[in-house]
């Protein structure tokens, strides 16, 4: 346990100069009907973050069931029931050059409290997108599987885009044009009463938010394909919405301008019953909550 202040890289880490590191982002939420914190599916994502380091031929020092368990001791140090969780694994000081080999592989968990990413707002009312001139990494560049600090410059450049341009988030398309997602979340809209997000092979993030609303919209008998969008299929969408550990589940209500409109009732229903699985509502799903 490092004091929030005391907390300190070397200024000639790899990581620093070279963006070699991979992470994740985890909620723990305040169950009050027992006063209990809990973590939503912690294990799938310590285990997201090993995938990545394997993929970036980086051996992580820990286990999943290591990371774990450090997890809930650092929420538990900090005496919080509701927080959002940062571990990052990044080569560290030691070697200097494009190769990382010889450097050190240091991992952090860190956690603070947070609010809603885009803004409590946003969850009830929805944000306006753009599409952003910057097209996401393609599977011969960064792998979309690894969830890595250098694949965000992507993610930072269209969302300042978004930013000068008047929107709350961007929308970023592949190379062939198809939508992929936004800078930190996946996509979903519905037409016709079909729920609709792009495939894995469109070159976006395996996210864990975006299974997990695939596997509540079969709860609620919600038809859901996973298939290539165009932009023009967000602009003529009945709903649309966004997710992520960090924007949860947030809805769209308008796409480079074209209104979509206030949350529908799809994206109301799975909205709700997904609070009620991260709050530890659901007995079903309460393998993927770790008490704290």
């Amino acid at each position: 346990m490092v004091p929030w202040g005391e907390a300190k890289v070397h200024v000639m880490s790899h990581a620093l100069h070279y963006g070699t590191s991979v992470f994740e982002g985890i909620r723990c939420y305040h169950n009050t009907d027992t006063d209990e914190a809990v973590v939503f599916r912690l294990e799938d994502h310590m285990k997201r973050l090993h995938n990545s380091a394997k993929i970036a031929h980086m051996e992580l020092p820990y286990s999943v069931e290591e990371l774990c368990q450090a997890t809930v001791d650092i929420i538990k140090a900090n005496k919080l029931k509701s927080c959002y969780i940062r571990p990052l694994a990044y080569y560290g000081y030691g070697q200097m050059g494009v190769d990382p080999t010889g450097a050190p592989v240091d991992v952090i968990i860190a956690v603070w409290p947070w609010d809603a990413y885009l803004g409590e707002e946003a969850l009830e009312n929805g944000v306006s997108v753009g599409i952003s001139s910057w097209r996401q990494r393609s599977f011969n560049a960064i792998p979309p599987a690894v969830k890595s600090t250098a694949s965000y410059m992507n993610s930072i450049l269209a969302k300042l885009e978004a930013k000068e341009h008047g929107y709350a988030e961007a929308i970023m398309l592949n190379e062939v044009g198809h939508v992929c997602e936004g800078t930190g979340e996946n996509l979903f809209i519905v037409r016709n009463g079909v729920l609709s997000t792009p495939p894995l092979s469109d070159g976006l993030l395996e996210g864990i938010t975006r299974d997990t609303v695939l596997c509540l919209a079969d709860d609620l008998e919600i038809p859901a394909v996973e298939e290539s969008l165009t932009r023009s299929d967000l602009y003529i969408a009945d709903e649309v919405f966004m997710t992520g550990s960090a924007a949860e589940l947030t809805p769209v209500g308008s796409v480079d301008g074209r209104v979509i409109g206030k949350p529908g009732e799809i994206t109301r229903a799975l909205q709700d019953r997904f609070f009620d699985l991260v709050y530890g509502r659901i007995d079903e799903y309460a393998d993927w909550l770790t008490e704290v």
